[in-house]
């Protein structure tokens, strides 16, 4: 089964930093497209960043660029979200996904993405 687990959300107060983590199982990382979503009770899931496979090209929302980083480690078969300068607008539940297609870009299109993760609760509050 194809799934994704994410860790490393929490509360941080504004400014702070967290890193989430988004580790694969049923399948290895490779050449797939990940990317990172956010959403809020009410609004539309948004996407924030994505990370091809081939070439690592990086994608970020306007809302979230200069702030955070993706990278991932393919032999732990993880992504990272490095999060800094955070802001309560940042609290969301935040999700990884894969498009399983290799592509030499990203994209931060939902419908793109087959394979979703849980989610995990970031709070920036003071």
């Amino acid at each position: 089964q194809l799934q994704f687990v994410e860790n490393g959300g929490g509360a941080v107060q504004p400014g702070g930093s967290l890193r989430l983590s988004c580790e694969a199982s049923g399948f290895t990382l490779d050449r797939e497209t990940i990317g990172w979503f956010r959403q809020v009770p009410g609004k539309e899931r948004e996407g924030i960043s994505c990370i091809s496979g081939p070439d690592r090209v990086t994608r970020y929302a306007d809302s979230v660029r200069g702030r955070f980083t993706i990278s991932r480690d393919n032999a732990r078969n993880t992504v990272y979200l490095q999060m800094n300068s955070l802001k309560p607008e940042d609290t969301a539940v935040y999700t990884c996904a894969a498009d399983l297609r290799p592509y030499p870009d990203c994209t931060l299109i939902k419908g793109r993405y087959e394979v979703w993760g849980q989610g995990t609760q970031v709070i920036v509050s003071s």
